[in-house]
Protein backbone atom coordinates (compact mmCIF):
# COMPACT_ATOMS: atom_id res chain seq x y z
CA UNK A 1 0.00 0.00 0.00
CA UNK A 2 1.22 3.47 -0.74
CA UNK A 3 0.10 6.25 1.52
CA UNK A 4 -0.67 9.90 -0.08
CA UNK A 5 2.20 12.53 0.69
CA UNK A 6 0.17 14.60 1.88
CA UNK A 7 0.49 15.30 5.39
CA UNK A 8 -1.93 14.47 8.28
CA UNK A 9 -2.19 16.51 11.60
CA UNK A 10 -0.62 14.95 14.79
CA UNK A 11 -4.10 15.17 16.15
CA UNK A 12 -4.87 12.18 13.59
CA UNK A 13 -1.85 9.91 13.73
CA UNK A 14 -3.57 7.43 15.22
CA UNK A 15 -6.71 7.45 13.30
CA UNK A 16 -4.12 7.22 9.84
CA UNK A 17 -2.44 4.10 11.87
CA UNK A 18 -5.60 2.35 12.14
CA UNK A 19 -6.52 3.16 8.23
CA UNK A 20 -2.98 2.27 6.84
CA UNK A 21 -2.35 -1.34 9.30
CA UNK A 22 -0.28 -3.06 7.66
CA UNK A 23 -1.12 -6.04 9.62
CA UNK A 24 -4.35 -6.24 8.57
CA UNK A 25 -4.93 -3.87 5.44
CA UNK A 26 -8.26 -2.55 7.29
CA UNK A 27 -9.01 1.25 8.20
CA UNK A 28 -11.83 1.56 11.15
CA UNK A 29 -15.05 2.79 8.98
CA UNK A 30 -16.46 5.01 6.38
CA UNK A 31 -16.80 8.17 9.02
CA UNK A 32 -13.16 8.02 10.29
CA UNK A 33 -12.08 7.76 6.88
CA UNK A 34 -14.21 10.91 6.21
CA UNK A 35 -12.60 12.90 9.24
CA UNK A 36 -9.04 12.06 8.06
CA UNK A 37 -9.87 13.32 4.47
CA UNK A 38 -11.09 16.44 6.38
CA UNK A 39 -7.44 16.74 7.54
CA UNK A 40 -5.95 16.84 3.60
CA UNK A 41 -8.63 19.10 2.58
CA UNK A 42 -8.53 21.84 5.39
CA UNK A 43 -7.63 24.87 2.63
CA UNK A 44 -11.61 24.77 1.65
CA UNK A 45 -12.50 24.99 4.76
CA UNK A 46 -15.42 27.78 4.70
CA UNK A 47 -14.83 28.73 1.28
CA UNK A 48 -16.88 28.58 -1.83
CA UNK A 49 -17.39 24.61 -2.47
CA UNK A 50 -19.41 22.46 -1.89
CA UNK A 51 -19.05 18.68 -0.99
CA UNK A 52 -20.72 16.13 -3.83
CA UNK A 53 -21.34 12.78 -2.06
CA UNK A 54 -21.89 9.65 -3.68
CA UNK A 55 -24.77 7.70 -2.16
CA UNK A 56 -25.28 5.18 -0.55
CA UNK A 57 -21.33 4.36 0.90
CA UNK A 58 -20.14 8.43 0.14
CA UNK A 59 -22.41 10.04 1.95
CA UNK A 60 -21.11 9.06 5.58
CA UNK A 61 -17.46 10.30 4.21
CA UNK A 62 -18.54 13.23 2.73
CA UNK A 63 -20.80 14.18 5.51
CA UNK A 64 -17.97 13.96 8.29
CA UNK A 65 -15.88 16.17 5.39
CA UNK A 66 -18.46 18.69 4.74
CA UNK A 67 -18.88 19.29 8.83
CA UNK A 68 -15.34 19.63 9.50
CA UNK A 69 -14.76 22.14 6.56
CA UNK A 70 -18.33 23.59 7.09
CA UNK A 71 -19.37 23.56 3.61
CA UNK A 72 -22.75 22.43 2.05
CA UNK A 73 -23.40 19.22 1.37
CA UNK A 74 -25.03 17.57 -1.84
CA UNK A 75 -24.98 14.31 -3.68
CA UNK A 76 -24.48 13.16 -7.00
CA UNK A 77 -26.12 10.32 -8.85
CA UNK A 78 -25.60 8.67 -12.26
CA UNK A 79 -25.73 5.47 -13.75
CA UNK A 80 -24.37 3.63 -16.34
CA UNK A 81 -25.78 2.64 -19.66
CA UNK A 82 -25.62 -0.94 -20.35
CA UNK A 83 -24.87 -2.43 -23.93
CA UNK A 84 -27.96 -4.02 -24.99
CA UNK A 85 -25.90 -7.59 -25.54
CA UNK A 86 -24.47 -7.04 -22.12
CA UNK A 87 -25.65 -4.90 -19.75
CA UNK A 88 -22.16 -4.85 -17.61
CA UNK A 89 -20.70 -3.37 -20.62
CA UNK A 90 -20.69 0.26 -19.90
CA UNK A 91 -21.28 2.08 -22.83
CA UNK A 92 -21.76 5.79 -21.51
CA UNK A 93 -23.61 7.51 -18.18
CA UNK A 94 -26.53 9.06 -17.34
CA UNK A 95 -27.18 12.02 -14.41
CA UNK A 96 -30.15 14.10 -13.95
CA UNK A 97 -28.82 16.49 -16.31
CA UNK A 98 -25.91 15.21 -18.75
CA UNK A 99 -24.90 12.43 -20.28
CA UNK A 100 -21.83 10.82 -21.75
CA UNK A 101 -21.44 8.15 -24.51
CA UNK A 102 -19.10 6.41 -26.36
CA UNK A 103 -19.46 5.31 -29.93
CA UNK A 104 -21.62 2.19 -30.84
CA UNK A 105 -23.03 2.42 -34.65
CA UNK A 106 -24.56 -1.11 -33.21
CA UNK A 107 -26.61 0.01 -30.67
CA UNK A 108 -29.75 1.90 -31.53
CA UNK A 109 -30.42 4.66 -30.94
CA UNK A 110 -33.86 4.42 -29.69
CA UNK A 111 -32.46 1.88 -27.27
CA UNK A 112 -30.45 5.02 -25.76
CA UNK A 113 -32.83 7.06 -25.45
CA UNK A 114 -35.42 4.89 -24.14
CA UNK A 115 -32.65 4.13 -21.71
CA UNK A 116 -31.85 7.57 -20.64
CA UNK A 117 -35.77 8.39 -20.26
CA UNK A 118 -35.95 5.44 -17.85
CA UNK A 119 -32.70 5.93 -16.18
CA UNK A 120 -33.47 9.71 -15.45
CA UNK A 121 -36.06 8.81 -14.00
CA UNK A 122 -34.69 6.52 -11.75
CA UNK A 123 -32.60 8.92 -10.50
CA UNK A 124 -35.05 12.14 -10.13
CA UNK A 125 -36.61 9.46 -7.92
CA UNK A 126 -33.94 8.43 -5.87
CA UNK A 127 -32.91 12.44 -6.04
CA UNK A 128 -35.71 13.16 -4.57
CA UNK A 129 -36.22 10.41 -1.56
CA UNK A 130 -32.83 11.55 -0.35
CA UNK A 131 -33.14 15.18 -1.17
CA UNK A 132 -37.44 15.68 -0.59
CA UNK A 133 -37.71 19.26 -2.17
CA UNK A 134 -34.72 20.35 -2.42
CA UNK A 135 -32.80 21.26 -5.72
CA UNK A 136 -29.34 20.41 -6.69
CA UNK A 137 -26.83 22.84 -5.17
CA UNK A 138 -25.87 25.26 -8.41
CA UNK A 139 -21.90 24.49 -8.49
CA UNK A 140 -20.86 26.97 -11.68
CA UNK A 141 -17.75 28.41 -10.33
CA UNK A 142 -17.38 26.99 -7.31
CA UNK A 143 -14.83 24.27 -6.33
CA UNK A 144 -16.36 20.59 -6.06
CA UNK A 145 -15.26 18.08 -3.65
CA UNK A 146 -16.03 14.52 -4.77
CA UNK A 147 -16.57 12.39 -1.95
CA UNK A 148 -16.95 8.20 -2.09
CA UNK A 149 -15.63 5.60 0.08
CA UNK A 150 -13.42 4.05 -2.61
CA UNK A 151 -12.71 3.45 -6.03
CA UNK A 152 -12.59 0.21 -7.89
CA UNK A 153 -12.38 0.32 -11.42
CA UNK A 154 -13.52 4.06 -11.23
CA UNK A 155 -15.39 3.67 -14.71
CA UNK A 156 -18.42 4.98 -13.42
CA UNK A 157 -16.81 8.19 -11.28
CA UNK A 158 -14.77 9.40 -14.28
CA UNK A 159 -18.06 9.41 -16.09
CA UNK A 160 -19.81 11.19 -13.83
CA UNK A 161 -16.79 13.85 -13.47
CA UNK A 162 -16.80 14.10 -17.56
CA UNK A 163 -20.66 14.95 -16.99
CA UNK A 164 -19.96 17.38 -13.62
CA UNK A 165 -17.76 19.54 -16.34
CA UNK A 166 -20.84 20.32 -18.10
CA UNK A 167 -21.89 22.59 -15.35
CA UNK A 168 -18.38 24.36 -15.06
CA UNK A 169 -17.33 24.43 -11.71
CA UNK A 170 -14.07 25.99 -10.53
CA UNK A 171 -12.26 23.00 -9.86
CA UNK A 172 -12.64 19.12 -8.93
CA UNK A 173 -11.58 17.59 -6.24
CA UNK A 174 -11.99 13.82 -5.62
CA UNK A 175 -11.62 12.86 -1.97
CA UNK A 176 -11.35 8.94 -1.06
CA UNK A 177 -9.82 6.84 1.35
CA UNK A 178 -8.70 3.80 -0.92
CA UNK A 179 -8.03 3.39 -4.33
CA UNK A 180 -5.97 0.89 -7.02
CA UNK A 181 -2.50 2.50 -7.18
CA UNK A 182 -2.79 1.66 -11.11
CA UNK A 183 -5.86 4.09 -10.90
CA UNK A 184 -3.80 7.40 -9.71
CA UNK A 185 -2.63 8.38 -13.35
CA UNK A 186 -6.36 8.19 -15.10
CA UNK A 187 -8.01 10.40 -12.28
CA UNK A 188 -4.60 12.67 -11.56
CA UNK A 189 -5.56 13.17 -15.83
CA UNK A 190 -9.03 13.74 -15.51
CA UNK A 191 -9.65 15.88 -12.17
CA UNK A 192 -7.70 18.98 -10.38
CA UNK A 193 -7.20 17.41 -7.54
CA UNK A 194 -7.05 14.08 -6.26
CA UNK A 195 -6.93 13.45 -2.56
CA UNK A 196 -6.50 9.68 -0.79
CA UNK A 197 -5.33 7.93 1.94
CA UNK A 198 -4.46 4.37 0.77
CA UNK A 199 -3.24 3.44 -2.96
CA UNK A 200 -3.33 -0.04 -3.19
CA UNK A 201 -0.89 -2.43 -5.39
CA UNK A 202 -2.79 -5.14 -4.14
CA UNK A 203 -6.67 -3.92 -4.24
CA UNK A 204 -8.97 -6.55 -3.00
CA UNK A 205 -12.30 -4.43 -3.37
CA UNK A 206 -12.82 -1.39 -1.43
CA UNK A 207 -14.44 -3.57 1.63
CA UNK A 208 -11.52 -5.17 2.56
CA UNK A 209 -9.88 -1.96 3.78
CA UNK A 210 -12.27 -1.41 6.29
CA UNK A 211 -13.12 -3.21 9.90
CA UNK A 212 -16.44 -2.29 9.42
CA UNK A 213 -18.03 -1.94 6.10
CA UNK A 214 -21.70 -2.11 6.55
CA UNK A 215 -24.21 -1.19 3.83
CA UNK A 216 -25.40 1.76 4.50
CA UNK A 217 -29.03 2.26 4.29
CA UNK A 218 -31.62 4.99 2.67
CA UNK A 219 -32.75 6.05 5.87
CA UNK A 220 -28.94 6.86 6.70
CA UNK A 221 -28.31 8.62 3.83
CA UNK A 222 -31.53 11.01 4.88
CA UNK A 223 -30.53 11.47 8.06
CA UNK A 224 -27.24 12.71 7.29
CA UNK A 225 -28.34 14.94 4.28
CA UNK A 226 -31.38 16.52 6.53
CA UNK A 227 -28.99 17.90 9.25
CA UNK A 228 -28.06 21.10 7.50
CA UNK A 229 -27.27 23.11 10.73
CA UNK A 230 -24.42 20.93 11.23
CA UNK A 231 -22.80 21.66 7.93
CA UNK A 232 -23.47 24.60 6.80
Amino acid sequence: MLPSSSKVSTSDEARLETLQNIGNGRGKDREEAGILLSEKLKKYQNSNTVVLAIPRGGVPVGYEIAKKLHLPLDIVLSKKIGHPNNLEYAIGAVSMDSITLKEHPDVPQKYIEEEITRLRKLLHNKYDLYMGSRKPIDIEGKNIIIADDGIATGNTLLASIAMLRKRKPAKIIVAVPVLPADALSAFNRNVDELVYLIAAKNFRGVGAFYEEFNQVEDEEVINMLNIPSQIQ
